[in-house]
């Protein structure tokens, strides 16, 4: 990705930090989207998808860990959050959301276009990952967070929901069992994979014709679990 092909959305609330962040992204050539809420600024990450997210955690319509929490359920873009707020706990909060980095104020525009450099360089090209993933007649909207079976919504647990969710960001790829454990039930469970042998049985009672025979949720023996993708997914009837 060329550099001056880099686009930024900036979430935040004051037009002055808004100002000076604009004039430091432009003077290194990337093309800027302002936001002043948290509302507006998920309007415009669905509607003008960025290379970049730079929101501030106090917003006025809510914490800019919503905007985090709700990009990050159907968007892989690199997330970096700015706030006042310092302590150590906060900041593992974010990155456990989702956000890709936090920067303190108040701050240096050379750090924070630093920072900017290297989320964009650990990240793939932005576009891989979409708000809605089809399987067969099975579609995950994970913008929305419904999913739906021949058009009919499937009714799923939070937990249900959350593997599903997963699967479908790695949608093609298998996804380990530590992985989905630690995504689902947090880090203290990656050994508990009986709990995804049940998810994933309840899983399949949903969402495939014949549990016994599953053409959408596939097993990855000794691995993990797949979410079915191209030809092996079943033609809708």
């Amino acid at each position: 990705m060329a550099r001056n092909q880099a686009t930024v959305l900036v979430i935040d609330d004051e037009a002055q930090i808004r100002r000076f962040l604009r004039a430091g992204f432009e003077l290194e050539k990337f093309s800027v989207t302002e936001a002043d809420s948290a509302e507006s600024g998920l309007r415009a990450a669905t509607l003008q998808p960025a290379d970049l997210i730079v929101v501030d955690l106090g917003l006025p319509d809510g914490d800019g860990a919503t905007v985090v929490e709700r990009v990050r359920s159907w968007s892989a873009v690199p997330i970096i959050v700015l706030s006042v707020r310092a302590n150590e706990a906060e900041k593992v909060r974010l990155l456990e959301l989702g956000a890709d980095d936090y920067v303190v104020k108040p701050f240096g525009m050379a750090e924070l276009l630093a920072r900017a450099r290297a989320a964009l360089r650990r990240h793939r090209a932005p576009g891989d990952m979409q708000p809605s993933v089809r399987v067969g007649p099975l579609t995950i909207d994970l913008s929305a967070r419904a999913v739906t079976l021949d058009d009919v919504r499937v009714p799923l647990s939070p937990k249900e929901y959350r593997l599903l969710q997963v699967l479908a960001q790695h949608a093609g790829n298998v996804v380990t069992h530590q992985h989905l454990l630690r995504e689902v039930w947090g880090a203290r469970h990656i050994e508990d994979t009986h709990y995804l042998r049940i998810f994933v049985r309840k899983l399949r009672r949903k969402i495939e014709a014949d549990p016994t025979r599953p053409r959408i949720l596939l097993t990855e023996l000794g691995v993990g679990y797949r979410l079915a993708q191209g030809a092996e997914a079943p033609v809708p009837a």
